[in-house]
């Protein structure tokens, strides 16, 4: 299938056609981009049959990704329905809403500016009046929300009956989400789609955490079933459960943002323990890039593989055999089983040795010890078939401990760079934060150092100095020191706003009082982050300057606004 480079360079100018469609769709595009239908055409391969909504803006090369992503790979064998999801790099914009919904939202939560997220249902079965005698066929589900529970639930419902009834049955689909409210976060949400109603709550900063069930209360309906459904709970235990013994190692590679390529023999696997890995140290977001799904026809297939530079700060998940071979110069692999046999730790000098058998392949050795009473009991559950959701809920309150031990000095040291209150002039731009040295920080370890809450041992400045260099640490301190540097301007912002500006202006020359005028009407403007009731008072500074100011002058600066 032929890839066209077209590309959203012009976003910002729209046709009278864009125009209509944003009208018409605006509140189905902040919920979701589109819904794909890909067939297999004899001379083309996997195809775009359908796009819903009607006149919806894809590139050429989103569609032939979302084409070759939308199949297993035909090693895999998938009989029945399938069912994975995928991510693929977008440069289209966020809609209005999603960015306000962004500012409210939690991290790991946030609508995706870079890339889409794909929701994938595969059916391949039997049929001799076709020319190969398979009917094959995918509907995928594009978004930029990373509501994975959702969503799978959403494309479990409005899949079989396209299957079923045609493109009806999608058209309705299109307009039922059309019809969903506004997407905020803080918000307990009833969905409505083909005669079902999904109920879920999307948490905001405030409530913090990513599942909140305890919030939602059930709306019981006679005539219409209401689906509970968390946004974003994801049963980690199933994916990982092999893996039980490697959890530490595994939550230290994540960490570090180490480049790691899962080996599985169906998408629906690969994609599974993927995103199972970036939520090993939530609720730290991880912020490296992962492809819960890679084929070797992906537009990044070379930018991922390419052996002159070190491999990338990747998770990938494949299930092409072609990917042993071309991704052997990867630091850590795992290759999964088609059981749920324990999954050995294989230290390989060379990954050209990896072997055909279930593993993590690494040579990485971990800078803190295993906590061994954690496996213990996730051993023990799995002897007495403890359910996974239980399994699941003790691997993540462990996991949230030990990345929250690991951060809260970090998150303490990083408080103690905001400068003291009394350097801060209503008259004077605001300071910046002090600059952050690791050596500083390591020195605060002995006394408030992450050995002191969780008991396991270890190197932990070492493993603190690999984390400096990593997407994760440069993404968590970008949003910490925008948030010091907000506070500072919003206390110089509230000090002007105290302040006697008459009396301040006395000796000051003209230029000095107009400069300052113009300073607080730019403010104004900037939609400053301070309170109501602050912006009240600026407003009323720069009344009071402007009465000061000669007519001429005002008369030119009433012009020039």
């Amino acid at each position: 299938m032929a890839c066209g480079m077209e590309s959203y360079a012009c976003s910002d100018i729209t046709t009278l056609e864009e125009r209509e469609f944003n009208a018409k769709w605006s509140r189905f595009s902040d919920w979701l981009h589109c819904i794909c239908v890909v067939t297999f055409d004899l001379e083309l391969g996997q195809a775009m049959e359908n796009v819903y909504p009607p006149g919806v803006k894809l590139t050429d090369q989103e569609k032939c990704n979302i084409c070759y992503l939308a199949f297993p790979d035909s090693n895999s064998g998938c009989m029945g329905d399938t069912q994975f999801h995928v991510k693929l790099r977008s440069l289209a914009p966020l809609t209005r809403q999603q960015l306000r919904y962004n500012e409210e939202s939690v991290p790991t939560l946030r609508a995706d500016s870079t890339h889409y997220w794909g929701f994938v249902y595969f059916r391949q079965v039997k049929d001799p009046s076709l020319p190969r005698g398979y009917f094959q066929k995918s509907i995928i589900l594009l978004t930029r929300l990373p509501f994975i529970n959702l969503f799978y639930k959403v494309i479990q419902l409005i899949a079989p009956k396209h299957f079923e009834d045609g493109e009806r049955s999608l058209e309705a689909a299109c307009h039922d989400i059309n019809r969903w409210p506004r997407l905020d976060a803080g918000q307990n949400t009833l969905l409505p789609v083909l005669g079902s109603v999904f109920q879920s709550y999307i948490p905001n900063q405030q409530t913090g955490k990513v599942s909140r069930s305890d919030i939602i209360k059930q709306v019981h309906s006679p005539n219409v079933p209401h689906i509970l459904v968390s946004i974003q709970d994801v049963n980690v235990f199933d994916a990982l459960s092999s893996l039980i013994s490697h959890l530490h190692l595994l939550w230290e590679l994540v960490l570090t943002a180490e480049p790691i390529v899962v080996m599985a023999s169906s998408p629906t696997e690969c994609s599974a323990l993927v995103q199972a890995l970036t939520y090993l140290i939530q609720p730290l977001p991880y912020s490296a890039e992962y492809r819960p799904y890679f084929t070797i026809h992906d537009s990044e297939f070379k930018e991922f593989t390419r052996k002159q530079f070190n491999p990338p700060c990747v998770i990938l998940g494949v299930t092409n055999p072609f990917f042993t071979k071309t991704l052997q110069h990867w630091p850590h692999t795992i290759k999964l089983s088609d059981t749920s046999i324990k999954t050995k730790l294989r230290k390989v000098g060379n990954m050209k040795n990896l072997d055909t058998a279930p593993g993590v392949y690494t040579q990485y050795k971990p800078f803190l010890e295993k906590d061994k009473s954690i496996i213990k009991k996730l051993h023990n559950g799995i002897r007495t078939d403890r359910p996974s959701e239980v399994q699941t809920a003790m691997v993540k309150r462990h996991l949230l401990e030990l990345t929250q031990s690991f951060m809260i000095p970090l998150e303490r040291y990083m408080a103690s760079l905001m400068p003291l209150q009394k350097n801060i002039s209503p008259f004077r731009a605001p300071p910046i934060p002090n600059p952050f040295n690791p050596e500083d920080f390591f020195a605060t370890l002995q006394h408030a150092g992450p050995h002191l809450t969780t008991g396991i041992k270890g190197d932990w400045i070492g493993l603190y100095r690999n984390f400096f260099r990593t997407p994760n640490f440069s993404a968590w301190f970008h949003e910490r020191h925008s948030n010091l540097t907000n506070k500072l301007h919003a206390l110089q912002l509230e000090s002007l706003a105290e302040s006697d500006l008459k009396k301040w202006s006395v000796g000051k020359k003209e230029v000095e009082i107009v400069d300052m005028v113009l300073k607080l009407r730019e403010v104004l403007k900037s939609d400053p982050p301070v309170a109501d009731n602050t912006r009240t008072l600026l407003a009323r500074r720069l009344e009071d300057l402007n009465c000061i100011l000669p007519e001429d002058m005002k008369s030119i600066l009433n012009a020039a606004s």
